[in-house]
């Protein structure tokens, strides 16, 4: 078996040779490579390669980017101006890196005017374009219509 690690001349041994080695220096021999030709064991302590190996895994969790989803909400009969308040803060929260969910309420007979809803909601989107993409168009459930704009790379 080929055999590395620290403070051990790498070269080639035969089994016993190495499981002496391992033991003269307290260490535990582990196969790294078995499909190798011959096969690679590296001396080194196990419980230690152990404790990196998940010290090493929560490290890559902690790093991966946590999404969350911002809800936005509208009416069918939103003013310009409020249009453009919810508008700025979607642009923030997509600049954050978030998610955002419009989500436009029919209250009452308001429910008869899904078009005017669904044109709130594609001039949103258009006016978002530049910070995201919409990753679900426009949906009808129940009274709520709403879809879903994830931020630009």
């Amino acid at each position: 078996m080929r055999l590395v690690g620290d403070n051990v001349q790498q070269g080639i041994y035969p089994i016993q040779e190495a499981l002496r080695i391992a033991d003269e220096l307290g260490l535990d021999l582990i196969e790294i490579a078995p499909e190798a030709n011959p096969p690679v064991c590296k001396i080194m302590d196990f419980s230690k390669f152990i404790y990196e190996k998940k010290r090493k895994l929560k490290e890559q969790r902690s790093k991966a980017a946590q999404v969350t989803v911002k809800e936005i909400r509208l009416s069918p009969n939103i003013d310009d101006h409020d249009f453009d308040f919810k508008l700025r803060h979607a642009i923030n929260f997509l600049k954050e890196g978030n998610k955002v969910k419009v989500e436009l309420f029919f209250k009452g007979r308001t429910i008869l005017f899904q078009e005017r809803g669904e044109m709130i909601l594609l001039k949103f989107a258009d006016a978002i374009g530049e910070y995201g993409k919409v990753e679900t168009l426009p949906k009808l459930e129940g009274k709520k219509m709403f879809m879903i704009i994830a931020p630009k790379k």
